[in-house]
């Protein structure tokens, strides 16, 4: 494969051009140089780079993780040990953030199925126990509730 301006390059891994761009200019992909014909144009490595930088986005990891495990990968030949425990640890790290997220985004569930669960699905919309709850209405006390004109009496 031969050299590729950054519309070719962007096209064939699925990204817009501002996005090679970015990636050149954080460092993730290599410096383009002019061609012949003046366009930028990138080594055929770059797209095989931007396939990587995919799979970990979609793996979760951000850009400076990310920055980090190409550094790993263009080191294969010349590793460590401790490369190896850095790349489990970036991994385990990731893995344990997703987690944290899954139990908050669980949580998340949980509060809008009650809230889905209070509501008649008609009536006024002064009454919607889902406005209601998302004003603060819901959080005071009952007393302040029965007393609020905007909030079902219960």
């Amino acid at each position: 494969m031969s050299a590729l301006t950054v519309s070719q390059l962007a096209r064939a891994a699925g990204v817009g051009s501002e996005t090679v761009r970015h990636y050149e200019e954080i460092g993730l992909l290599p410096k383009a140089v002019r061609g012949g014909n003046g366009y930028r144009v990138f080594p055929p490595v770059a797209l095989s780079r931007m396939a990587f930088i995919r799979r970990t986005k979609n793996l979760g990891f951000g850009l400076p993780e990310i920055a980090t495990l190409l550094d790993l990968s263009d080191r294969r030949q010349t590793d460590t040990a401790t490369d190896m425990v850095r790349l489990q640890q970036a991994a385990v790290l990731k893995m344990e953030e997703i987690e944290a997220r899954i139990r908050d985004l669980e949580q998340i569930r949980s509060g809008l199925s009650q809230l889905i669960n209070s509501c008649p699905g008609a009536g006024s919309l002064a009454d919607c126990p889902i406005l209601n709850a998302l004003s603060g209405l819901q959080t005071m006390p009952v007393e302040k509730l029965k007393a609020c004109h905007a909030c079902p009496s219960s």
